[in-house]
């Protein structure tokens, strides 16, 4: 089987299997969408051990990025001398420059994976009703994002690499 098409069963066939999980048992303890981000950007690193490790610590240095930010967020007056949209836009973009001059650290350069963390972190929060609180960013359950989205995109990165397995397996099938 050719190299293309032993990965788009690999895949294809573990997409069905991470869906299966992610509906059935355990639902509520990751979530597919971001499993599959960090499965993709584990590709786009080069599919390899360096990637996974790039994409685990930058990943989850993006998440914990986005969940301070976060917090800091849920802190603002409603009175604030600025208006809470323009805070809001001030945390963000500095937490942003933060990530960014992190990638001067060797372990933390991989700056897609960081930002892939940190999108799928705000995604989270904002479409996901009463998570942008203290409550939930505070809390040590799967409610906490930077517990549920870690945890997706780890489980992400473990289906890339199976997923690369599986297809050098394939390619030796002959069609």
């Amino acid at each position: 089987m050719n190299s293309t098409t032993a990965l788009s069963v690999s895949i294809g066939g573990l997409a069905g299997l991470a869906t299966f999980l992610a509906v059935g048992p355990l639902s509520g303890f990751f979530l597919i969408w971001a499993a599959t981000i960090s499965w993709a950007a584990y590709f786009a690193l080069g599919g390899d051990n360096d990637a996974a490790k790039n994409t685990a610590i930058c990943g989850i240095f993006g998440v914990f990025l986005a969940c301070y930010a976060a917090f800091l967020i849920t802190k603002i007056s409603p009175d604030t001398l600025l208006g809470f949209p323009l805070t809001a836009a001030l945390i963000v973009a500095l937490s942003v420059v933060v990530l960014c001059l992190a990638s001067n650290i060797p372990a933390l350069a991989a700056i897609p994976a960081s930002v892939l963390g940190y999108s799928a972190t705000f995604g989270y929060l904002l479409q996901t009703p009463d998570k942008l609180s203290q409550d939930v960013l505070t809390d040590v359950s799967f409610d906490n994002p930077m517990i549920l989205i870690s945890v997706s995109l780890l489980i992400g990165i473990g289906f890339g690499i199976y997923s690369a397995k599986l297809a050098g397996k394939l390619t030796t099938i002959e069609d």
